[in-house]
């Protein structure tokens, strides 16, 4: 192992895992949609530190900052409803929670991209994201779902689809809050995307990022490898030069042996 220097972004990929990014509006669900375009993100990432936080009614940290892209994707395949136990959508603390993760010796090259639907939400994230601009943070986020309102699907162990329901039995119906996405994203000084079917805009924002002033900072990586195979190849030879030798006279022998009985 060598220490080098290497120079990218801090990216911090907040991912809503509440019930209503099961919704089918984009295919094959909100969620899925946006598990396959970070996956996509992850597999053209160079030296940037990428991290990952999960949210629902509370926040977490899936993954801490790093570039180890093999345990980036691995950790996000984990993820899915249910991860989080508090139902809700805590914008605002996933964000205060990607403030304190960032390494505190980087500036100007930060940033926090949100997807999420939106709905349910709790917090004032429009305040938080003021507050990850004022310390060199910019955030972004990414609108999942449509406006109009779809059911949320359940699906029995059967294979059978039903549509969840609230205590009274009517069916539930999620919603994309897009006016407080696109206000998070002005605070944060960042952009709002509106994500479909064709695309989340993921790779649109990671654009941007690329703009911005590069860190440097160090990363551990495998430098180079030691062979030690020569002694064992260097033996194997000499063996092999041997036995070309010995087999002759082996057979000379036989042969001489038969012809003496």
């Amino acid at each position: 192992m060598q220490e080098v220097k290497a120079k990218g972004a801090e990216l911090i990929i907040a991912l809503d895992v509440s019930n209503s990014m099961l919704a089918e509006d984009i295919t094959p669900n909100r969620l899925e949609k946006a598990k396959r375009e970070i996956h996509q993100l992850i597999g053209q990432l160079k030296s940037d530190r990428l991290g990952l936080i999960i949210f629902a009614g509370r926040a977490y940290t899936q993954l801490p900052l790093t570039t180890d892209y093999a345990a980036a994707k691995m950790f996000l395949k984990s993820v899915r409803p249910g991860i989080v136990p508090t139902q809700g959508t805590a914008i605002g603390e996933a964000i205060s929670l990607g403030i304190n993760s960032f390494s505190k010796d980087q500036s100007k090259n930060k940033a926090i991209i949100i997807i999420t639907d939106g709905e349910n939400h709790e917090d004032d994230a429009v305040k938080l994201a003021e507050k990850a601009a004022e310390d060199g943070i910019v955030v972004h986020t990414i609108g999942m779902g449509d406006q109009k309102g779809v059911p949320i699907p359940v699906y029995g162990a059967n294979g059978n689809k039903d549509f969840r329901k609230d205590r009274e039995g009517n069916v539930v119906v999620t919603k994309l809050n897009e006016q407080m996405l696109q206000e998070v994203a002005a605070s944060g000084k960042g952009v709002y995307v509106h994500a479909g079917n064709s695309g989340t805009g993921l790779k649109l924002l990671y654009d941007k990022i690329n703009d911005l002033e590069k860190g440097e900072f160090e990363s551990r990586q495998f430098a180079d490898y030691d062979d030690y195979f020569q002694p064992f190849l260097l033996a194997a030879l000499i063996l092999l030069f041997i036995d070309l030798f010995i087999l002759p006279i082996k057979r000379t022998e036989k042969i001489t042996f038969s012809f003496k009985n």
